[in-house]
């Protein structure tokens, strides 16, 4: 399936007093933390309710079995009544449901799916099959379920309203090579774009700003991943890149500014600007919310800024 022609099909706005189902794809949790996360979403004015299987276990590390989690999803997506989709935690496990997704539901169904670190695998093939606005931002069991977790500024304005708005400095922007450029915000966490090279589901990265994010990986292993996208021609069209903090991404007894080189190093040839330091994915904490699919604009002439040049959501009759 193609993303619907190259439409962009932007989810109804969340609003408060909304349901929030809250899906397992990938790993399992503990309880406690998704219970921390579930008041979370209650102070927010949300009703965030667990899907059928989203406590199961299966095997050494997974949310249920691949038919449990794919119900969850399915169920989600065609449920009226749930007025979004969070996932409860990364971990692995996503890249099993892709052979079994009905896409056409998901497509008909639209409505915000919000997730990182592993459950990339999901945001991009959503948006590449579907041309669905996704959200790369906190979890339930995760960013939810612990104090400061989570950027509600950048939630709110990614989820509820339809007005351009803008990244700077306060979320962690850092130039490494400074420029301006324009394009569709895409990406997520490194280590699972890459895994996607060679299969149906490779991403697609032409005329993007594209936002890698990691964690734990050390500088050479980040080095050989970069490599992996140049030799895939995933590099070719990029308008401009924007790096995530990359945390606990060292080399023990290194200098400090190891990674900062090393990523200049294998970006070196890359005429487009390069920032670091937004804060999504895996992050110490404020989580911020991004909307995959959507025109941005990266300005690093100045003070570093992404802007978002169109809203990630629709305001409906509910939302007005």
């Amino acid at each position: 399936m193609s993303a619907g022609n190259g439409k962009l099909i932007r989810p109804p706005a969340l609003r408060v007093g909304d349901a929030v189902r809250l899906v397992s794809p990938a790993s399992w949790f503990d309880r406690q933390q998704v219970d921390r996360g579930i008041e979370s979403l209650r102070q927010l004015g949300y009703r965030p309710g667990l899907a059928g299987n989203a406590l199961a276990r299966y095997a050494q590390y997974s949310a249920g079995t691949v038919a449990q989690r794919l119900q969850d999803l399915h169920d989600a997506f065609a449920d009226p009544s749930a007025r979004a989709i969070v996932c409860n935690r990364g971990g692995y496990g996503s890249v099993e449901l892709l052979d079994g997704l009905d896409l056409e539901s998901i497509q008909r169904n639209p409505k915000p799916f919000v997730g990182c670190s592993d459950i990339t695998t999901l945001l991009t093939w959503f948006h590449d099959a579907t041309g669905l606005v996704v959200f790369h931002g906190p979890m339930a069991a995760g960013d939810f379920a612990r104090g400061n977790g989570v950027d509600y500024a950048s939630w709110k304005a990614a989820l509820t309203s339809d007005e351009p708005w803008q990244l700077d400095q306060e979320a962690g922007l850092r130039v490494l090579r400074p420029g301006h450029a324009a394009g569709k915000l895409y990406g997520g966490c490194l280590s699972m774009l890459v895994a996607s090279l060679g299969t149906p589901y490779e991403i697609q990265t032409q005329d993007t700003i594209l936002f890698l994010e990691d964690v734990g990986v050390k500088p050479y292993q980040m080095d050989r991943m970069l490599m992996h996208l140049r030799l895939a021609g995933k590099f070719d069209r990029v308008r401009g890149i924007v790096l995530g903090p990359m945390k606990d991404c060292v080399q023990p007894g290194a200098p400090q500014d190891l990674l900062d080189a090393v990523l200049m190093r294998a970006l070196e040839d890359l005429d487009v600007p390069i920032a670091i330091g937004l804060r999504s994915g895996h992050v110490v904490e404020r989580n911020i919310t991004l909307p995959i699919g959507v025109q941005a604009e990266l300005d690093l002439s100045g003070t570093p800024c992404l802007r978002f040049l169109e809203a990630a959501v629709t305001l409906d009759e509910r939302s007005a």
